[in-house]
């Protein structure tokens, strides 16, 4: 089983954009109504147009913007966070160590999606 999230927006142009340019995406499929985006680890993201003539109900409706996470790990989340930072991407959630083991730091994608980057580093005391 492979699963690609997508989500509904108006905002399909900035968040091609902003996955490219902050996250390293690149682009699989795109045409006017719809953008297939893959990550250097090839795991998958989509975006699709509200309210398309091409699509069922069910892909119509827009996400609203909140309830609604991705987490990104990598190997130096220190190096992410700087480059990030340098992007001039607003951090919402500063770098911190989690005693269940997560170091990591968080910011919005275009949408109103949170983006968790972190590197796992085990429990305390483990």
């Amino acid at each position: 089983m492979k699963i690609t999230a997508g989500t509904i927006t108006s905002k399909l142009k900035e968040s091609k954009e902003f996955y490219l340019r902050v996250l390293g995406f690149s682009v699989v499929f795109e045409n006017d109504f719809f953008v297939l985006l893959s990550s250097p680890g090839n795991e998958q993201i989509s975006f699709l147009l509200p309210n398309h003539s091409s699509q069922q109900p069910i892909f119509q409706q827009p996400f609203q913007n909140k309830g609604t996470y991705l987490t990104v790990e990598v190997d130096d989340v220190d190096a992410e966070y700087k480059r990030i930072k340098n992007l001039g991407v607003a951090i919402e959630v500063e770098m911190r160590e989690e005693p269940w083991g997560d170091r990591h730091f968080a910011f919005y994608d275009p949408n109103g999606i949170g983006i968790d980057v972190v590197k796992y580093t085990g429990p305390e005391g483990a």
